[in-house]
């Protein structure tokens, strides 16, 4: 923003000194009497003054646009972000669900494996034992 500020007094400024100067160019090279000239230069100033409020006015909307314009997209990017993570976070949760879901049907099937393998022991231990 202090970038945009010193950008737009340098124009100004610059349109100013560039209008005066060719102003004053152009009076130099005129021939006119003392009056004349002095009635021209009044004019020309009050033309100067004129542009250069009409441009500041001017640059003050273009810069009021400019930060609306840079709110209404921070604002839409917030709202993105914000339902961006919202569904990672729904994602997530499903994630969870579905791997707590396996883990107690693992768990379900590592406790058959184990009664069955042991089932099998005491059965050779029995065999073995009447043998």
């Amino acid at each position: 923003m202090d970038q945009d500020r010193g950008m737009g007094k340098g124009l100004l400024v610059g349109f100013l000194a560039g209008s005066v100067v060719g102003a004053i160019i152009a009076l130099l090279y005129a021939p006119k009497s003392g009056r004349e000239f002095r009635a021209d230069i009044r004019q020309k100033t009050g033309e100067l003054k004129d542009q250069a409020e009409e441009y500041v006015k001017k640059a003050r909307v273009r810069a009021l646009d400019v930060v609306n314009e840079g709110k209404k997209r921070s604002d839409q990017i917030v709202t993105d972000a914000k339902k961006k993570a919202d569904n990672i976070l729904d994602d997530a949760n499903k994630l969870m669900a579905g791997i707590r879901e396996k883990s107690g049907t693992v768990a379900e099937q590592a406790a058959k494996v184990k009664t069955a393998f042991r089932a099998g022991v005491d059965a050779y231990k029995n065999e073995r034992s009447r043998s």
